[in-house]
């Protein structure tokens, strides 16, 4: 067992404070990214002020949803597997539709997100 340094580095001297400080900092940021990433995806497509209403919209349901998915995803091999595998065959499943039926159902659902 090693032995702990003489000083702390954080802005406490706690380290376990500073250990949830800089999970919270990360945290926010990938919040404020993603938040990001998703507006600027639709922002081309449904304009600005659209893709903000879809994306500050989402339900509770999907956004536990995408988290518990990517939480199984980086946990284990096995999730990430199980998860990969679920993610192709979505894809399948849409490329087997047509490209304007499966465009509509996305535009429609994706619109209806905005109207709440």
């Amino acid at each position: 067992m090693s032995r702990p340094a003489a000083e702390v580095p954080g802005v406490t001297d706690n380290p376990a404070t500073n250990l949830l400080l800089a999970d919270i900092v990360m945290r926010t940021g990938s919040y404020l990214l993603r938040r990001v990433v998703q507006r600027g995806f639709l922002k081309q497509r449904y304009g600005k002020d659209t893709a903000r209403e879809i994306v500050h919209n989402r339900s509770l349901g999907r956004t536990l949803v995408s988290v518990a998915v990517a939480r199984l995803a980086t946990n284990s091999i096995p999730g990430a597997m199980l998860v990969g595998t679920g993610i192709a065959a979505k894809l399948l499943y849409e490329r087997g539709k047509s490209r304007h039926q499966a465009t509509r159902e996305g535009d429609a659902e994706l619109l209806e997100m905005s109207e709440d």
